[in-house]
């Protein structure tokens, strides 16, 4: 809704009466050359004594975007602010247009679901999850196989990895428990920390420093958890001290680099102008795989062998 800085509230109510069909969730105080003076909300509209001149009471402060700006940031500026229409107005300050709530709420569905997409590894941006799920199967593939592919070299990374300490798993077999149960608790703690940045980084405006340092110390604090709930299990089933020590030590150390590797990818993608949800599904689930191989072997290189 477009008002002038002279119209009072009695008015604008009046014409919107009159006009049913007008959409408020906004109301835009323009100048005669159109350049946004202020706005207000239905709420604050409703609230004015009728007689009151739009101009003198309008918000000046509040947040707008640039024509052209990115929907997703447009949509995370207004969740930030707590504004339920956004004013795009352009560089000489005229106003082009006001994205009410309904299209904000569809933009965040819309990049909720291309989120889930990447987050799986699937390359396609659709608009429609049903697509995603009814389309031919050939393009399924096409749609889900390159990250696998690249998973898949990572997998014989793994292998190699693994391959390296065939003598000492010959030697002793119980090395070989521990494997699927590390890469698994590390695959889960990095996938904790890309959920939470994928879309927190696009919203919160703390420093990466900062935000390094939370996640290294929420890495830190689980793996100690989880190393203490570990060692006395291994310790009492297997009877060795040292192969629990080099167990609990690397189930530790893959909790914190699983925690800052869940938000330093994405971070990074983000920073090289991509959608930080490419950094997740299998492309970090991989490198956490032979990272923590990495750690385990090398912690049961120095303890135990």
């Amino acid at each position: 809704m477009l008002a002038s800085p002279s119209e009072t509230a009695e008015a604008v109510v009046a014409r919107i009466r009159h006009h049913r069909s007008t959409a408020w969730d906004l109301v835009c105080v323009i100048d005669g050359d159109e350049r946004l003076l202020g706005t207000l909300t239905a709420a604050e509209l409703i609230a004015l004594p009728g007689t009151t001149a739009l101009g003198q009471v309008a918000r000046r402060d509040r947040v707008s975007v640039l024509p052209g700006a990115d929907q997703e940031k447009m949509a995370s500026i207004a969740l930030h602010h707590g504004v339920v229409a956004m004013p795009v107005v352009a560089e000489d300050g005229r106003l082009v247009g006001v994205v009410g709530p309904a299209k904000l709420m569809n933009i965040l569905r819309r990049e909720h679901v291309e989120d889930l997409h990447r987050l799986a590894g699937i390359t396609r941006e659709s608009d429609q999850a049903r697509e995603a799920i009814e389309e031919p199967p050939l393009r399924r593939v096409r749609h889900r196989l390159p990250w696998l592919v690249v998973g898949l070299g990572g997998s014989m990374v793994a292998t190699f990895v693994v391959a390296r300490f065939e003598a000492a798993l010959t030697v002793k077999p119980a090395l070989a428990f521990f494997v699927p149960g590390l890469v698994y608790l590390a695959d889960a703690i990095g996938t904790q920390s890309e959920a939470v940045a994928v879309r927190g980084l696009s919203l919160s405006h703390v420093g990466l420093a900062r935000l390094l340092g939370g996640e290294l110390r929420t890495g830190a604090l689980i793996g100690l958890v989880l190393a203490l709930l570990a060692f006395p299990m291994v310790w009492l089933v297997f009877g060795e001290f040292r192969l629990a020590a080099a167990v609990t030590l690397a189930l530790a150390g893959a909790s914190m680099l699983a925690s800052v590797l869940g938000l330093l990818l994405p971070w990074l993608l983000a920073r090289f102008g991509s959608d930080p949800a490419y950094g997740s599904g299998p492309l970090a689930t991989i490198m956490q795989d032979v990272l923590s191989l990495l750690i385990y072997f090398a912690c049961v290189s120095v303890i135990v062998l």
